[in-house]
């Protein structure tokens, strides 16, 4: 089961280190693999809409939704901003559910990985399944074993329009080879004119896979057709040196 969760502070943070439209490669790639998608798109861990809301702006058909209420918070004021229709909602990997198909699911930017439980893991990616139209897509992203076990960097720390400082200090407490997963212990800080006013204590964890590993796991939940891209790069075999490995399987037609 997923524990991590984003509270005031770190979906603060988050939002400062990667606004609305801030692209890593991700966005320009998923618009170009969603242009032929006719129907609705799911975007679960849809977080602060950074991926969704210029999909949004461009006239997919998209909805989503998040564990963290404060993360949809900040999506939905963006939307407002835009004078945008929105369809989000309050849900999580394991329990998320529609009463409709999806022509297209998308999971960027290593959110799968929040879920750390190899059987739950499994549990999701059937639902993705169940979720999807026959042929429907489902498309995800997953950093390497190598970002996973980097460790932890210096002391981060962003201002605010207020003039506050946040800081974040990532402090790794245990990696299980077992079960393949890191262990950090995060703390957010807010500080006003040198003085603490607000910490955020946090347990985050996340499970690194195989890349052999999970298409597995998707043609075991049913998909076919399974194609695997490095750095955003479709259909490009990984590298050992890549940021990131993108998963993309079809649901098969029956």
């Amino acid at each position: 089961m997923r524990n991590n969760r984003y509270g005031a502070l770190s979906s603060w943070v988050y939002n400062l280190d990667k606004p609305v439209g801030r692209s890593f490669g991700d966005l320009e790639y998923y618009r170009d693999r969603l242009t032929q998608c006719h129907g609705p798109i799911l975007e679960p861990a849809v977080g602060n809409g950074r991926i969704f809301v210029p999909l949004l702006q461009e006239g997919f058909q998209i909805e989503g939704f998040d564990a963290s209420e404060e993360m949809l918070n900040y999506c939905r004021d963006e939307c407002r901003e835009r004078n945008l229709s929105v369809n989000l909602t309050l849900q999580t990997f394991e329990k998320f559910s529609y009463d409709k198909s999806f022509a297209a699911i998308i999971v960027p930017a290593g959110s799968f990985q929040l879920i750390t439980d190899e059987i739950d893991a499994a549990a999701v990616l059937k639902r993705f399944y169940d979720h999807l139209a026959p042929r429907g897509r489902l498309i995800i992203d997953l950093d390497p074993i190598g970002s996973i076990l980097a460790p932890p960097g210096p002391i981060r720390s962003w201002t605010t329009e207020g003039g506050d400082l946040l800081t974040l200090t990532d402090s790794r407490i245990e990696t299980n080879y077992l079960a393949q997963t890191t262990l950090s212990h995060n703390r957010y800080d807010r500080w006003h004119n040198g003085a603490l006013i607000e910490t955020e204590l946090e347990l985050f964890k996340l499970r690194w896979w195989g890349v052999h590993e999970f298409r597995l796991a998707l043609q075991a939940a049913g998909f076919m057709d399974v194609q695997v891209s490095g750095n955003y790069q479709h259909a490009r075999t990984p590298q050992s040196e890549d940021e990131i490995i993108t998963f993309e399987a079809q649901r098969m037609i029956a």
